[in-house]
């Protein structure tokens, strides 16, 4: 039986933070056992929010530096982390944040130099996880389902709830996985006109009423109809989603005299939103439970409104999984790079073949 302790970073598509897990791993003839020994959620200084958010808009040449200066800054925050618990990892498996996600035009970016990153914190880095699966035509995305299929085989469904909505479940033997629709990042956006971070347990959207003429709207968008793979990246939100709703905060598109929407309402709608769109999938699938983490998990109204548009069993577990399961599965990837093993699907991104991903990074 071999065991590997492994610090895991992740940085969601929503900003509300950088999470490191430090997990410890048994691997007993290919059967892996996890136990979460400390996380945190860093929020990030509003000059690495407005840096990151940015960043979707930067020039190449902007891009490669901030790409450095991240790196550094994760390894920084792993050594203080590290100090902290007084942990030694055998290594590092960061996710990175993204910036680009364009699978169908070959490209997908997550920042965060790995070269930088170790030679801040100290210790191996493994990073770039998403680029060798484009690279043979794969989405890059979703990569969280070999951990589904791995660590949280007892529930028949695996549903995340992050910047980004994904749900990952067996059909045939072979594992099934794809992005489903926006949800906090549009979440937060919407909070955010209000001056807060975020919807504290979707009162906010509770406070409102669903409007059934935008609710078309969002729904209206032929990748909702489309069959995986697919995967979604920020270009999404601002392409189609971003717009409408700030027009919505002005003006009623297409209905005069109907005044502006108010913040609650388009909370509450995109809330209607999300619910729909997991649920309408998930209703093809053989009833189970689905275990429900992510930031997503937390907001109280949406999982309410969720469990009303579904008879499956929708189970929130501890909070630790809840908000550290990302960075608990990119650890994971960590270790199945470092044995040489199978860590993203090909049944999950529509890749010509399975990949062993990740870049290797040692400090000098």
């Amino acid at each position: 039986m071999r065991t590997y302790t492994v610090i895991g970073l992740m940085s969601g598509s929503s900003l509300d933070g950088l999470d490191l897990a430090l997990v410890r791993f048994q691997d007993e003839e290919d059967k892996y056992h996890f136990q979460i020994f400390e996380a945190e959620t860093l929020p990030y200084p509003e000059q690495w929010k407005t840096l990151l958010s940015e960043a979707f808009h930067k020039q190449p040449k902007d891009l490669v530096q901030l790409d450095k200066d991240y790196g550094k800054y994760l390894g920084e925050q792993v050594l203080a982390f590290t100090q902290k618990h007084n942990a030694v990892p055998d290594f590092v498996a960061s996710h990175g944040h993204t910036i680009f996600h364009k699978p169908e035009q070959h490209y997908t970016l997550q920042i965060g130099g790995g070269q930088e990153l170790a030679n801040a914190c100290g210790f191996t880095v493994i990073n770039d996880f998403r680029s060798e699966d484009v690279s043979k035509g794969g989405q890059g995305a979703p990569l969280v389902p070999i951990g589904d299929k791995l660590l949280f085989s007892d529930y028949e469904i695996c549903l995340n709830i992050g910047g980004i909505a994904n749900l990952s479940y067996d059909e045939d033997g072979k594992r099934i996985a794809y992005d489903l629709c926006i949800a906090n990042q549009a979440l937060n956006y919407l909070a955010n006109m209000n001056g807060l971070d975020y919807d504290r347990d979707g009162e906010l959207a509770r406070s409102g009423e669903v409007d059934i003429t935008l609710l078309k709207q969002l729904n209206r968008h032929p990748f909702y109809g489309q069959f995986p793979p697919k995967s979604l990246g920020r270009e999404f939100f601002e392409a189609n989603q971003k717009e409408l709703l700030d027009d919505c905060g002005t003006a009623r598109l297409g209905t005069a005299g109907r005044g502006v929407l108010s913040v609650p309402d388009m909370l509450a709608t995109f809330v209607e939103h999300i619910a729909l769109q997991i649920a309408l999938p998930i209703s093809f699938l053989p009833k189970g439970r689905i275990l429900c983490t992510g930031g997503g998990a937390r907001n109280k109204f949406l999982i309410e409104r969720l469990q009303a548009r579904t008879k499956h069993e929708v189970v929130v577990p501890e909070k630790q999984i809840i908000d550290y399961k990302e960075a608990l599965v990119f650890a994971f990837l960590g270790l199945l790079r470092m044995e040489g093993k199978t860590n993203v699907l090909a049944s999950v991104t529509g890749a010509e073949s399975d990949s062993c991903s990740g870049r290797i990074w040692k400090p000098c």
